[in-house]
């Protein structure tokens, strides 16, 4: 096992694996931005080390920085969290080529995956029905609308290396195809320096499930079941639940399959989740790979007893998996509620500034990740993330009714947050009956 690590990231999952590693006894460091010079994360590490201002740029993905850093303090591996440089296969590469382990997958499968255009062909050809578009990257417009002529509208252009709604636009004409064409090209360009985009059918109102995987070095592969992310507005989950409503046994374990036998054939390694749209005939269609751990992972933490983070840290050093698919018993119903700094009344603008006041909540079934405290400061730089609000509970009702207790009794005072609209989303009816997809967000916004 590892005696240091670095983790490169900030905020509450750069404090999630520290906690990890305090209870396995192995020591950390904190990488931070100026801005972040104040954050629980760098408080709670066994050392820290300023990478850059606060740009982004110029720290969070300042490769050459983290790996000084981690040179520096003898670190041994590093942890990405999510997001930054997470699923970066070059920056994997050098980790290794430092004799830094990366915790994750390979470069080689980071690489693969990452692009949407080939991890669509991976599942095909791992048997696993994809969604109808183009075989590869399509390389003209004239291109593009022949495939949409041919899988019929409306279709979905993503970017090949995008994610988070990034490069991704929907047509229902070719005049609209044309004119989306262009944007989401200069788009993923902007966002992810490939300008790489590939075509869809748009599946109208579909619910996203996603399966949560593990891999180690010695095949094995298991999934801790799935996580419904329907709830989401401009491709951006709102809240997760486990297990989905959607799903019964029958239609759990073939999904289920499906996601192993993706990642199994590509000799997958570590975290990583497979996420599927899934129609209103229950039919599913492979969606794209996530090679990291998500920001939504605690609620398959509660349902399944499986602390994955320290299953990605024992599996990163060389150990096998401590659970096989046959132990993994799921029990009961997790809900999660991201709690960002937003304002839903002015169509969710970010809301950065100073916290007045701080109380999370808890008692039974009750989990608050988060790395803000009363006089923090929310830095104008990052995502929105405040935190992330988890229950638990027998059944899924209960769940509901313990999650609106929690949002009931957290206070955050001095900026917006999404507190309120969680409250909403969670007493509409549609919700309550399981019955919610991807546009419902969408839906009622309009009646607000």
């Amino acid at each position: 096992m590892f005696h240091k690590i670095l983790i490169a990231n900030r905020g509450e999952i750069a404090l999630r694996v520290i906690r990890a590693c305090r209870e396995m006894g192995i020591k950390t460091v904190a990488v931070y931005s100026e801005a972040d010079r104040d954050s629980l994360h760098v408080r709670f590490a066994d050392e820290s080390i300023c990478i850059g201002p606060p740009p982004a740029n110029q720290s969070y993905l300042n490769i050459p920085a983290i790996i000084s850093a981690a040179e520096i303090t003898d670190a041994e591996a590093i942890h990405p969290g999510y997001g930054f440089l997470s699923e970066n296969p070059h920056f994997a590469e050098i980790c290794e080529s430092c004799n830094i382990r990366f915790i994750g997958p390979s470069a080689k499968v980071l690489r693969l995956m990452g692009n949407k255009s080939e991890a669509r062909r991976t599942a095909k050809l791992a048997g696993v029905t994809i969604t109808p578009g183009s075989d590869g990257p399509v390389e003209s417009i004239d291109d593009a609308i022949a495939i949409a002529h041919k899988i019929g509208y409306p279709v979905i252009i993503k970017a090949s290396a995008g994610g988070g709604g990034r490069g991704m636009r929907i047509a229902h004409t070719d005049v609209s195809l044309a004119s989306a064409y262009g944007t989401a090209k200069a788009e993923a360009e902007a966002g992810f320096g490939n300008s790489e985009i590939y075509l869809e059918k748009f599946l109208e109102e579909p619910r996203h499930i996603e399966f949560q995987l593990m891999g180690d070095k010695f095949g094995n592969i298991i999934h801790l079941g799935e996580r419904d992310c329907s709830l989401q507005r401009r491709h951006q989950k709102l809240i997760e639940e486990s297990p989905s409503p959607a799903l019964d046994n029958t239609l759990r374990k073939k999904m289920g399959d499906s996601a192993v036998a993706i990642a199994r054939s590509v000799g997958y390694q570590n975290a990583g989740t497979i996420e599927f749209l899934l129609d209103k005939h229950s039919n599913f269609f492979f969606m794209e790979m996530n090679t990291r751990i998500q920001v939504e992972h605690p609620v398959t933490e509660l349902v399944s007893g499986v602390d994955l983070l320290k299953e990605q840290l024992r599996i990163a050093a060389g150990e096998k998996l401590t659970y096989t698919q046959r132990d993994l018993i799921l029990r009961g119903h997790a809900i999660e509620c991201r709690i960002n700094a937003e304002d839903p009344n002015r169509n969710f603008m970010p809301m950065p500034g100073k916290i007045t006041a701080f109380h999370a909540p808890g008692g039974p079934g009750v989990r608050v990740d988060s790395h803000i405290y009363q006089e923090y400061v929310v830095p104008p730089y990052y995502d929105s993330l405040l935190g992330k609000l988890i229950v638990h509970a027998p059944t899924r009702d209960q769940a509901i009714s313990r999650m609106l207790r929690a949002l009931d009794e957290f206070i955050i005072e001095g900026i917006p947050t999404t507190i309120p609209f969680h409250q909403i989303l969670l007493n509409r009816p549609e919700f309550r009956r399981g019955t919610v997809n991807t546009k419902f967000v969408e839906k009622i916004l309009t009646t607000l």
